[in-house]
């Protein structure tokens, strides 16, 4: 389909075709040329079949992708889609069939590993978006929460409530013309999520006749999902923290070559089949792949002590809310963008939205199911009455009234789920933006990079109130007391501070009440994360230090022990330590990564695990700030570049920036833009 792909200084591709299928044709070959390597592993993940080349690391994930039936669901998602939407998605399919095979001759990751470029299927955006967002309500928490009450009682459970580590940190919030130098509203904001090397999100430009949008797509998957600006509409999201996917305890038996499960009315047929997931330079592995009634079974089987199924949305349901994608490229006003959040399904978001006429919106997105509160809790048995979906819940809304902030913290989702992130971005968000009345775009960035830690306040009072200590343990109190509470990457004080934090966490997980939760190995290993009593004791440490779960005497012995060691320990800067991992598929072993300023509560959320390491797993996926009144003064920044290429000037180039936290202008002037002319579109 005839299309133009355009180009500004940072590579970001800017598209032009005649209609939106055209359109969508030309988003899908740039993502083939441009992260072909990224969307092929994208697309092998959601089949379970990335063990294929890149060996037994992938296992667990194939295992698990298998097990809980991303891409059957994706067929059966794509199946319900409206004509419309299917055929727009079909001409997104079919431009990254067109750009595969230039996208890999450019990418060396398939020749290190002998990957063929594949042929993506019609439902293969929806199965890649599945498999990045399955795991994103942190439903394995349940385990975890059960785990808890199994080993200390229902009532430990609270002492524990926290963010999860793997899917909160992000902000968002919008300021009104009341607030604005212009007088028009500003919607701004970070994700944050594991940060991926290529990153998850992809700036672009979407421009034909019915529309012309900038935003960040997920390279993949068509459209521009989670934040974009039309010209006279601009949306973004946070995590809602919904808790819409259950666990269910399962009891099952073998009949000859069937399974049964045991539910509320008896025993009942389950489906069975086996599947085969190959192993580069290993033996094949045979996954036995059963659903009942609840739900596919993730963990266990018919011949083991415990068996878990999972029961989500999709599955459900036969929708994966893909609707919304066109809708919202479409969309001229707020009333569009809401309309548009009818068809969300997953993952549940809170939702900002703005337009040039004064229109202001603040809800929710997505299908949270009506169900007992146990369900949300941890494993129910699936043959108790009383655990079954009724039906979906409204997702709730409120006015905006001078500004709205959404950090993943208690507010208008309460209801839909149980844990959420602590306050405290939200509420500094709220100081600094209150502030004042002149902001501009290009002022954001002071609040994407806020450094306050505010959460350090209770381990800081215990310290405090410590006597008899060691000189150099009492110097380094007096100093931690002293400190800015700022973690700033040239802070020597941040530094003594986060690893004091850390000994006291691994003296607290060593405790004799917590020591039963040490042990994982229950589960398969794709679940540790959620189950690993360390970082669990890292990411609830305030609950840990101000309730009584553990004896004060031991409290105050661990923080009197974390000072003495630190005391003696070389003085660093937070940066030395606190540096970044990303993940990759196939990383360079031999690249040097840099260090940053911000930890986990702090607006700039980049979330080591603290007791664990200071490395930094989680950060900003993505920095913008959408200006209403004219576009391009609007700023946006990924952390590593616009092309998912080694070796591409574009792979690379925003990263100095994205560490300063400067956020780069948005360019939606044609003639400031380079045009490409060669056949493989780079």
């Amino acid at each position: 389909m005839e299309h133009q792909v355009f180009r500004d200084p940072w590579g970001i591709p800017h598209l032009r075709a005649g209609d939106p299928h055209a359109l969508a044709f030309a988003q899908g070959r740039n993502a083939a040329v441009d992260r072909a390597w990224q969307i092929e592993v994208e697309r092998h993940r959601s089949q379970g079949t990335s063990a294929s080349f890149l060996g037994a690391e992938a296992l667990d994930w194939d295992r698990f992708a298998r097990q809980a039936r991303l891409a059957d669901t994706a067929r059966r998602c794509h199946d319900n889609l409206d004509p419309a939407t299917a055929a727009w998605l079909h001409a997104y399919v079919d431009g990254v069939n067109a750009g595969l095979a230039a996208g890999a001759r450019r990418a060396p990751q398939f020749a290190a590993t002998g990957l063929v470029p594949g042929r993506w299927q019609p439902w293969t955006p929806l199965a890649v978006w599945l498999s990045h967002h399955v795991l994103f309500a942190g439903f394995p928490s349940k385990l975890w929460r059960t785990e808890v009450a199994r080993h200390l009682g229902a009532e430990a459970v609270r002492f524990f409530a926290t963010d999860d580590p793997g899917t909160a940190g992000s902000n968002g919030w919008l300021l009104t013309g009341a607030r604005t130098a212009s007088g028009v509203p500003i919607v701004a904001g970070d994700p944050h999520r594991f940060i991926e090397d290529p990153g998850i999100y992809q700036q672009i430009r979407l421009a034909c006749p019915a529309y012309d949008v900038v935003g960040l797509a997920v390279p993949g998957v068509p459209g521009i999902a989670h934040f974009g600006h039309t010209g006279t509409v601009a949306w973004a999201i946070t995590n809602a923290m919904a808790d819409y996917q259950d666990l269910y305890a399962e009891r099952l038996r073998r009949r000859g070559d069937t399974v049964e499960a045991y539910g509320p009315d008896g025993w009942r047929p389950a489906e069975r089949h086996v599947e085969t997931v190959e192993v580069a330079g290993g033996d094949p592995v045979e996954v036995e792949v059963i659903e009942t009634d609840r739900g596919p079974v993730i963990i266990g089987g018919p011949d083991d002590d415990q068996a878990v199924s999972l029961r989500y949305p999709p599955r459900v349901s036969g929708h994966l809310g893909f609707a919304a994608l066109p809708a919202l490229l479409a969309a001229t006003r707020v009333a569009d963008v809401d309309a548009a959040c009818e068809h969300w399904v997953e993952p549940v978001n809170v939702v900002l939205a703005a337009d040039t006429e004064g229109g202001l919106l603040h809800r929710v997105a997505g299908v949270v199911p009506a169900r007992d509160r146990a369900n949300g809790l941890g494993v129910v048995p699936a043959w108790e009455p009383g655990h079954e979906w009724r039906g979906w819940h409204d997702p709730p809304r409120a006015e905006v009234h001078d500004l709205a902030v959404m950090a993943n913290e208690r507010g208008l989702a309460t209801p839909l789920g149980v844990e959420f992130a602590p306050p405290h971005r939200a509420d500094r968000i709220r100081d600094l933006l209150t502030d004042r009345t002149d902001w501009s775009a290009d002022d954001q960035a002071t609040v994407h990079t806020d450094t306050r830690l505010a959460s350090a306040e209770p381990l800081l009072a215990l310290l405090a109130g410590l006597d008899g200590l060691t000189p150099p343990a009492a110097a380094l109190r007096d100093r931690l007391l002293a400190w800015d509470r700022e973690m700033r990457a040239d802070s020597v004080d941040a530094a003594a501070f986060a690893a004091v934090r850390a000994v006291v966490v691994r003296r607290l997980a060593a405790h004799p009440t917590l020591t039963p939760l040490a042990d994982p190995t229950r589960y398969p290993a794709l679940f540790h994360p959620w189950l690993a009593l360390v970082p669990k004791v890292g990411f609830a440490l305030e609950n840990l230090l101000t309730t009584d779960l553990l004896p004060a005497t031991d409290r105050v012995a661990a923080a009197r022990a974390a000072l003495d060691e630190v005391a003696d320990a070389p003085a660093v800067r937070w940066a030395e330590v606190h540096r970044l991992a990303p993940w990759a598929a196939l990383p360079d072993e031999g690249e040097q990564w840099p260090g940053l300023a911000g930890d986990h509560d702090c607006v700039l959320a980049t979330s080591s695990v603290p007791g664990a390491t200071h490395l930094c797993f989680r950060a900003s996926a993505a920095r913008f700030a959408w200006d209403l009144g004219r576009r391009d003064d609007s700023r946006w920044i990924v952390p590593f570049g616009a092309s998912g290429v080694p070796g591409d000037p574009h792979r690379r180039d925003q990263l100095p920036y994205w560490l300063r936290g400067d956020l780069v202008p948005v360019v939606t002037d044609w003639q400031r833009l380079n045009e490409e002319r060669d056949d493989e579109g780079h």
